[in-house]
């Protein structure tokens, strides 16, 4: 379901880091959705393949965090066909003015009843392992979300402070707001929060640059999430940066003899030529 910002939305993405869209996806596919995420914190991989960071599994993980799992796109096809889907890519290049889009990685969150906080942070933070190192992101909620019930929140207009550097314990830190504080501390600003609270199926759009967190859930119901972050289509890889930031992780990707992005791994999933990575297709139909 593409989102196709007019003017006025652009330039409020552009101040304040961020727009909240009440509909991504339609709500038809919440279920299925729900069922992936059981099946992939159940070790169950659908494709054979094993994401890419797998850091919560039921029966060995600590409850009381946040569980989560990147490039579960890679193991369920229902993931992929919500992070590949070229509308997002098309929505994402109208709001950057990017020529053409690849996701990066997708991020697989389920904060559960009773789980802990995640800390605040700056996505491009992590990124100097490809050039230009900057993503923008989508957060699709697949439950009802609250304030209070540890959905995504902003610092609005962070998207304009410094380029910070990750630090700190990013599952169930003590003081999940401290990097942002000191960041605003640094800016001269007062930070302003904001919370996404959207019905399932809703969720935003977020700059790399902008602080984002969550806090803790402590109510009865579940809160699961679909990102995609995505990268611009003519990005590539720096090797000296390898081991900085998740470089140590995805650059295991790269090509003998060039610092080309591999499609097989960072799919296109738009450009404004009308190529998509050929392959996603026949993947996305179940055959390779």
């Amino acid at each position: 379901m593409a989102f196709n910002p007019d003017s006025t939305q652009k330039q409020r993405f552009d101040a304040d880091g961020f727009i909240v869209v009440d509909q991504l996806i339609s709500t038809d596919k919440i279920p299925a959705l729900h069922r992936a995420f059981d099946h992939l914190f159940n070790g169950k991989f659908e494709t054979g393949v094993k994401p890419d960071e797998v850091n919560w599994q039921n029966g060995i993980s600590d409850p009381s965090l946040s569980r989560q799992i990147c490039n579960g796109w890679k193991a369920n096809r229902t993931i992929a066909g919500v992070v590949l889907d070229e509308a997002l890519g098309r929505s994402i290049a109208a709001l950057t003015g990017w020529t053409g889009v690849r996701i990066m990685i997708d991020n697989v969150i389920w904060k559960a009843p009773n789980t802990k906080s995640l800390s605040y942070h700056q996505d491009n933070a992590f990124l100097s392992w490809f050039s230009p190192g900057e993503i923008f992101t989508c957060w699709i909620a697949l439950d009802d979300t609250t304030a209070s019930g540890g959905t995504i929140e902003f610092a609005r207009g962070s998207n304009h402070w410094e380029l910070g550097q990750p630090e700190g314990e990013f599952h169930a830190p003590v003081d999940y707001l401290k990097p942002m504080r000191e960041a605003a501390a640094r800016a001269g600003v007062e930070p302003d929060i904001r919370y996404v609270e959207v019905k399932a199926g809703g969720g935003s759009f977020h700059h790399g640059g902008t602080w984002h967190g969550s806090g803790a859930n402590p109510g009865p119901n579940p809160r699961r999430s679909l990102v995609l972050h995505a990268m611009r289509s003519d990005v590539q890889y720096v090797p000296e940066n390898f081991d900085q930031g998740i470089g140590p992780i995805y650059s295991r990707y790269k090509r003998l003899g060039d610092n080309t992005l591999d499609e097989n791994y960072f799919p296109i999933l738009w450009r404004e030529d009308g190529y998509r990575t050929p392959q996603i297709k026949d993947y996305l139909a179940g055959t390779e």
